[in-house]
């Protein structure tokens, strides 16, 4: 069998997470220290996993609605609006998914046509462009820099702009830069977008790790809910990775057509994730606090130490990740994993694998333990002295 003749060109096409080449090779190495992965080193929180384990002994363990479980989407809204001042309808306006990466998916099938234009503020989460390129989409890449703090700007969002730009990807906290885009930055670009049919897909993943201030989206400004489809979930606030729960909201004409892929693609998100969500959106807000405290520990630890070593470091104002530039030491950001990697036995990710623009730079989690932490500064101490 031909199977490159047989397997779909466009898939075939789109190329491989530039994240996973360096955890392939990690994992058949021994004593690796590991700066990559965005995922929390806490446990789920006992009283969420307490309450998937009685749905489970109750046997709830039938479909959902497709939309998900009511009263789970009755807390999103209180939540939402508890945290963030938004208001949701939980009968029409949201839509339970399998994780925020469906949520993203759901979103750009069900607004964009072929030939149309998505905006892409980079580097940022390697996601976006394969599922617009999939859907026959054009991905318009728009660079951001570390002198406006990795922020998107009005003025490079309005040199992006055609007749054929359908869709803005507002990707706030950034990973992988950990930039923030505040109140005052937001506005901006929504006086952008107001008068336009340009839709966004603000991706609020780590909204409850926001740090010197709280979280802002883009939905709360004026005019700018009806043209917002709001994406969040379960993973990082809540240390969920595994549960795979994210949730979109939004207008219902989009959230009906998102729901309606959702029906055929997955029919509904796991049910005993619904369940133990339901706890952690009512009752957890404890937790989030606690958790998101200690990654501003690491934060300040691993920022302090990154620029001692001379790595220039953008100081991050959200999420769990740091951006530094590795230009200093001549090698391009894929050599500098690569070498570091089988040298020193620290795995952390190429800024390339987020977008061209991330070349210089590389990206490194500090969703780990403050020893994890030092220890593998030290062995890029030691990586760097041998330059």
């Amino acid at each position: 069998m031909d199977y490159n003749r047989l397997l779909s060109q466009k898939v075939q096409e789109i190329k491989p997470s530039g994240i996973r080449k360096f955890f392939d090779i990690a994992n058949e190495m021994t004593g690796v220290i590991s700066l990559g992965v965005g995922e929390p080193d806490f446990k789920t929180p006992w009283s969420i996993r307490e309450a998937g384990i009685e749905s489970l002994e109750k046997s709830q363990t039938w479909y959902t609605s497709n939309a998900g479980l009511m009263e789970l989407r009755r807390e999103i809204c209180h939540y939402l609006n508890r945290r963030f001042s938004l208001d949701y309808h939980p009968e029409n306006e949201v839509v339970i998914t399998v994780g925020g990466s469906e949520a993203i998916d759901l979103c750009i099938r069900a607004l964009v046509n072929e030939g149309e234009e998505v905006l892409i503020p980079e580097p940022c989460f390697v996601a976006y462009t394969p599922v617009a390129q999939l859907c026959n989409a054009v991905p318009v890449p728009i660079v951001t820099k570390a002198e406006d703090h990795f922020r998107l700007t009005a003025q490079a969002l309005k040199e992006k702009i055609t007749p054929k730009t359908k869709l803005l990807i507002l990707p706030f906290p950034n990973n992988p830069t950990g930039a923030v885009m505040r109140r005052e930055h937001l506005e901006e670009i929504a006086e952008v977008l107001r008068g336009t049919d340009i839709m966004v897909l603000s991706d609020e993943i780590y909204a409850e790790l926001t740090y010197n201030g709280n979280h802002v989206s883009i939905a709360s400004l004026d005019g700018m809910k009806e043209r917002t489809i709001l994406v969040n979930g379960f993973s990082k606030s809540y240390a969920m990775t595994g549960w795979r729960l994210g949730y979109a909201c939004g207008p219902a004409p989009v959230i009906q057509q998102m729901t309606k892929i959702h029906q055929f693609a997955i029919m509904s998100a796991p049910t005993t994730s619904q369940y133990a969500a339901i706890e952690a959106v009512k009752n957890c807000d404890d937790d989030i606090r606690r958790m998101a405290n200690e990654y501003n520990i690491r934060r300040r630890l691993i920022v302090d130490s990154f620029n001692k070593l001379g790595l220039t470091c953008f100081e991050p104002e959200g999420a769990f990740y740091i951006f530094p530039s590795i230009q200093s030491t001549g090698l391009s950001s894929e050599d500098f994993c690569e070498k570091l990697l089988y040298a020193e036995k620290v795995a952390v990710v190429p800024g390339t694998a987020f977008g061209g623009c991330g070349e210089g730079f590389i990206r490194v989690s500090y969703s780990y333990s403050p020893s994890h932490i030092i220890e593998a500064v030290k062995r890029i101490e030691h990586f760097l002295q041998t330059l």
